[in-house]
């Protein structure tokens, strides 16, 4: 029993070096990042996109508005 408290304490001091973890982790988190904010980016293009198109829409109308009132005058 004393042998298996020294092992586990020896294990122990032993995995707990100075040395810092392997920046695996960060690799897949950047990644993992990417695909989560890149439905957001797509949905805000669209967005922008919409406000783009509905600008063009109000300046074509105020265009035919402003030709129909200098034709009735």
């Amino acid at each position: 029993m004393k042998t298996m408290l020294g092992l586990l304490c020896l294990t122990v001091l032993a995995g707990c070096t100075g040395k810092p973890p392997a920046p695996r982790a960060d690799a897949s988190g950047q990644a993992h990042a990417a695909s989560v904010s890149a439905p957001w980016d797509a949905m805000k293009n669209d967005e922008q996109r919409a406000r783009n198109v509905q600008q063009l829409i109000n300046k074509q109308a105020a265009k035919e508005n402003k030709q129909i009132e200098q034709q009735t005058q």
